[in-house]
């Protein structure tokens, strides 16, 4: 079989549409199924990820389109689709290709419908983009796969795609979150950046939709429980950060709340691993990554009650309303106080991680590039 794969996220992204990417395109080379990869170029941060295997091939543009690169994605990637007779091509993130394809069998996957739920969370013009290109592959699939079952039920509510077309297929982590970590490492890496013993951590970007004010609030409501407890947030910063940093500020909590960013990638599980637990407020997410890697970790997980963040947790974690503080903080002070729910947590954690593996969904992915 031959597929190719729209790889761009892949090369270049950190975050979560580029692991999410390289997961899939790394359990699926191992098969030794023939691959595609489109891109525009190789020089970002990832450029060997593949792992260079000989039943993987690069494709980028050549002549005029080398020009043109975003361009070359939307409408010169049909024309090699149908040169190279490809059996499917996967859109990752949420777009396809315009032009004729041949008998190439179109996917995509949609990672959530953000941009439909919370408009005013995006530029006008990041906007407008983001929904054309949506509809675009929401029509043109022949198969969409949702990474949740929230993302389904908004892909049916508000895009009104047939269930039919629709598979739920859920991504995993980087294979980096399962390997074990040793002590030393874990010291070595709280040392480097200048963490305190006792901490909680909170990943992903500080955006309003993520919610780090209430995490902030939260922790204020444990002074009278925990006062030495830390918060650690990692993440790129948006200008919500400034609403988080006089959140922090109000309650005198600057010497408490640590800001890190440009924190190389291979830490973070040593990261997560040092962190008492894990809290992740979004009040919205299409998957909610950074729980699946806390999980992976073996590190208890505090997590929202809303959209698909209970999908992702399970019984693994403890859930609480985003918008109540005093809810948040009840929860945490469950995971400081109770050693017994904390073993149990942390046991349930790498059960729950094990739904995930990434042959698992590979292997749900082969079987619906085969079928009809």
């Amino acid at each position: 079989m031959k597929i190719g794969f729209d790889s761009k996220r892949a090369f270049k992204n950190n975050t979560g549409l580029g692991n999410y990417s390289r997961m899939i395109i790394r359990a699926l080379a191992v098969q030794q199924t023939q691959l595609f990869l489109f891109t525009p170029d190789t020089k970002g941060s990832y450029s060997t990820f593949y792992g260079n295997r000989s039943n993987v091939t690069v494709v980028t543009p050549t002549g005029l389109w080398r020009l043109f690169p975003s361009l070359w994605r939307s409408f010169g990637i049909a024309q090699k689709i149908r040169q190279l007779h490809l059996d499917v091509y996967h859109g990752l993130s949420h777009e396809l290709p315009r032009g004729s394809v041949g008998k190439t069998r179109l996917v995509v996957s949609m990672h959530d419908l953000i941009v439909w739920r919370y408009p005013n969370h995006f530029p006008l013009v990041d906007r407008l983009i983001y929904k054309q290109k949506q509809r675009h592959a929401c029509r043109r699939a022949d198969t969409i796969v949702a990474i949740s079952g929230q993302t389904e039920r908004d892909l049916i509510d508000i895009m009104g795609v047939d269930a039919e077309r629709i598979k739920v297929v859920y991504q995993s982590c980087d294979p980096i979150f399962r390997q074990q970590i040793s002590t030393e490492q874990r010291l070595s890496a709280r040392k480097r950046y200048s963490l305190p013993d006792k901490y909680i951590i909170c990943v992903g970007t500080i955006e309003k939709r993520k919610n780090q004010a209430a995490v902030v609030e939260a922790l204020k409501e444990l002074d009278g429980n925990a006062a030495d407890l830390h918060l650690v947030f990692i993440g790129r910063k948006t200008p919500y950060y400034d609403t988080v940093a006089e959140t922090v500020k109000k309650h005198g909590l600057e010497s408490r709340v640590h800001f890190l960013q440009g924190v190389d990638f291979a830490d973070f599980p040593a990261l997560y691993s040092e962190a008492i637990a894990s809290v992740y407020m979004s009040i919205f997410e299409g998957f909610g990554i950074p729980i699946l890697e806390s999980l992976s970790c073996g590190t208890p997980v505090v997590a929202s009650s809303r959209s698909s963040i209970p999908e992702v947790g399970g019984e693994a974690a403890l859930y609480a309303d985003p918008d109540n503080p005093s809810d948040i903080a009840s929860q945490i002070l469950k995971i400081l106080t109770d050693s017994n729910l904390y073993e149990k947590l942390r046991m349930q954690s790498i059960k729950q991680a094990a739904n995930f593996d990434p042959n698992k969904i590979a292997s749900e992915l082969v079987s619906l590039y085969e079928s009809k």
